[in-house]
C-alpha cells in the first residue's frame, strides 16, 4: 500500500539530513547518559524522586505536544482563527484543580502508578480496570503519533513504512529499557527545546519573507478575523434560543463548550493518565510537584502561541503572494511551506522538530502501570527488586513491539485511525469520573466502580459511532463530560457510605 505524506518528496538536501542526524544523535546520547545506574524499580519508574522540577516541567510539555500539534495548530490559524486558544483557558483551570486536588492525594498514598490511588481508595478491581483503560487509550494515541513520524521519514528518505516504524520503536526501546524514567525525562527536555526553537526559527523566517513583518501580520490576518479568539455562538436574543442550543450541542469551538472541554479534557488527560502524571511524581515533594504543574502553562502556552502565530504568518505570506500554489489540503499548509519556501538547513530543523515531537515515550508509563498495578500485586507478588527490574525492562520491549504493531495497523485504515484519535473521549470520562469519586466523596465501592467505568466507556463508544454516522446531532467533545457524569453517578449510587460494610467493600480491603 502506497502512502501519501504531508511532506514534499525529494525536498531534502545533505544539510537537512545532517541537522536531523545530529539532533537525533544528541537525543540518544542524553538518553543513555542520563539513564545509567538503574538499581531498583523506584529508580527505574520515578528516578527515586530526585529529578529537578524544571526538567519534569519541560518533560510534561513534551508529552503534551505532538507532531500533530505542530502541524495542525498552524493549519487551524491559517484556515480559521485562534479559537483553539479557548481550550487552553479551560486547560489552565484544570491544572489548578490537579495541583490542589490530585497531586496531594498521589503523594499521600505514595503512588508510583496513579492507579494505586484507586486500589487503596476502592480496591483492586477498580485499580486494574483503570490501568487497562489507560493501556487502551495510550497505546492507540501513541500509535497515531508514531505513525505520523514514520510516514514522514519513510517518504522523505525512501524507506519502507514498516522499517521506519521499527526504527523509531527500536530507538525508544533502547534508551527507555536502559534508563527508565530518568532517560525519558531528559530526552523530553531535549525534545521541548528543539521544537520550541524550531517554532521561533519558523516565525523569524516568515517575518523576514513577509513585506512589512509583524505589523503586516497583525493588519492582514487581524482584519480577516484570523486572530480572533472567542466564539460566543449565536445570540439567543436575535437568533433564538434554539439556534444557540443547537450550536452548544454541535460546535466544539463555542466558548462554553471549548472551555468545559479544556477543563475536563485536561483534568482527564493530565490527572488520570499515567503517561503525563508520572512526570510530576519524579520530583521530591508534593509542594515541588504542585509548583511544577502550576508552571507548565507557561511552557505549553508559549508553544501554543508560537504555532498559532505561525499560522497567521502563513496566511499573511500567501495573501501577499497569491501567485504561489497552495496544497490540495489546507491542513498541510505548514509542511507545504517548509518544503516549497524554506532553504537547506531550515527544512532539516523543521523536520527534526516534528520527529522529536513524534518520538513519544509511553513505554515507561505503560510498563510502570503494568508492573505496579497488575504484575507485582496480582501475578507475582513477593519477588525481589532485581526480579521486578528485569520484568520492567522486558515490559518496555513488549510494549514497544505492541505499539509498533498498532502504528502499522493504523496505517491500513482510516476508521482505525479515526478511532485512535477519538478514543480519549470514550475512555477518559470513565477514568476522570472514578478519580473524582475517590477525591471528592467518601463513598466506598470496588467492583461496582469497575462496572461503572466499563459501562460508561461502552456507552460513549456507542454515542461516538452514532454521532459520526450523523444519526444523532452530538459533538464528540461531549463524550468526556457525559462519560465523567455517568461513571461518577453510577459509582455514587452503587457505592456504600463509609460506615457501611458490604461484600464489595470487604473484597476491596483484601
Amino acid at each position: 500500500m502506497r502512502h501519501q505524506s504531508i511532506w514534499p518528496e525529494n525536498s531534502l538536501t545533505w544539510p537537512d539530513y545532517l541537522v536531523v542526524l545530529v539532533l537525533l544523535a544528541l537525543l540518544l546520547l542524553v538518553g543513555f547518559w542520563s539513564g545509567r545506574r538503574e538499581e531498583s524499580t523506584a529508580d527505574f519508574f520515578l528516578g527515586n524522586r530526585r529529578l529537578p522540577w524544571w526538567a519534569a516541567g519541560l518533560s510534561f510539555v513534551a508529552t503534551e505536544i505532538s507532531a500533530v500539534t505542530l502541524i495542525s495548530v498552524p493549519a487551524i490559524a491559517f484556515l480559521e482563527n485562534w479559537e483553539y486558544a479557548q481550550f487552553f483557558l479551560g486547560s489552565f483551570l484544570a491544572r489548578l484543580v490537579i495541583a490542589l486536588l490530585f497531586i496531594p492525594a498521589f503523594y499521600r498514598y505514595n503512588c508510583t502508578s496513579i492507579y494505586e490511588f484507586l486500589g487503596q481508595r476502592f480496591g483492586p478491581a477498580t485499580q486494574i480496570t483503570g490501568s487497562l483503560l489507560f493501556f487502551i487509550t495510550r497505546l492507540l494515541a501513541s500509535g497515531v503519533r508514531l505513525l505520523v513520524a514514520a510516514l514522514a521519514v519513510s517518504v522523505l528518505l525512501g524507506l519502507p513504512l514498516a522499517f521506519s516504524i521499527g526504527l523509531f520503536t527500536v530507538i525508544s526501546m533502547a534508551y527507555i529499557a536502559w534508563g527508565g524514567m530518568k532517560a525519558v525525562i531528559w530526552t523530553n527536555v531535549v525534545q521541548t527545546l528543539v521544537f520550541t526553537f524550531a517554532g521561533l526559527a519558523a516565525i523569524a523566517f516568515l517575518l523576514n519573507a513577509i513585506d512589512g513583518g509583524a505589523a503586516a501580520v497583525l493588519a492582514l490576518a487581524g482584519r480577516a478575523g484570523k486572530m480572533s479568539v472567542f466564539n460566543w455562538g449565536p445570540n439567543p436574543a436575535t437568533a433564538g434560543v434554539g439556534a444557540f442550543l443547537a450550536s452548544l450541542a454541535t460546535d466544539p469551538n463555542l466558548f462554553v463548550l471549548a472551555t468545559l472541554n479544556g477543563l475536563f479534557g485536561s483534568m482527564a488527560a493530565f490527572g488520570t493518565d499515567q503517561e503525563i502524571m508520572q512526570r510530576l511524581l519524579t520530583v521530591e515533594t508534593r509542594q515541588i510537584s504542585q509548583k511544577t504543574m502550576l508552571l507548565t502553562p507557561l511552557g505549553s502556552g508559549l508553544v501554543m502561541f508560537i504555532f498559532l502565530f505561525i499560522g497567521s504568518c502563513l496566511y499573511t505570506f500567501y495573501a501577499q503572494h497569491p501567485e504561489l500554489p497552495l496544497p490540495v489540503k489546507g491542513d498541510n499548509i505548514f509542511p507545504h511551506f517548509i518544503g516549497q519556501q524554506m532553504s537547506a538547513g531550515w527544512r532539516g530543523l523543521m523536520l527534526a522538530a516534528v520527529i522529536m515531537a513524534s518520538i513519544d515515550s509511553p513505554l515507561g508509563s505503560l510498563t510502570t502501570s503494568f508492573v505496579t498495578d497488575i504484575y507485582r500485586p496480582v501475578m507475582y507478588p513477593g519477588a525481589s527488586e532485581r526480579h521486578y527490574l528485569i520484568v520492567s525492562r522486558l515490559g518496555v520491549l513488549f510494549f514497544g513491539i505492541l505499539l509498533a504493531v498498532i502504528a502499522y495497523a493504523c496505517s491500513h485504515g482510516e476508521k482505525f485511525l479515526w478511532l485512535a484519535f477519538k478514543i480519549g473521549g470514550v475512555t477518559y470520562g470513565s477514568l476522570l469520573g472514578v478519580f473524582l469519586l475517590g477525591l471528592l466523596s467518601q463513598r466506598q465501592g470496588n467492583r461496582v466502580n469497575a462496572a461503572a467505568m466499563i459501562l460508561a466507556a461502552l456507552l460513549m463508544l456507542l454515542l461516538l459511532i452514532l454521532s459520526e454516522k450523523k444519526i444523532i446531532p452530538l459533538g464528540w467533545t461531549w463524550l468526556l463530560l457525559l462519560g465523567t457524569l455517568v461513571t461518577f453517578s453510577l459509582g455514587w449510587l452503587g457505592g456504600k457510605s463509609p460506615g457501611a460494610q458490604s461484600n464489595d467493600t470487604i473484597a476491596a480491603e483484601h
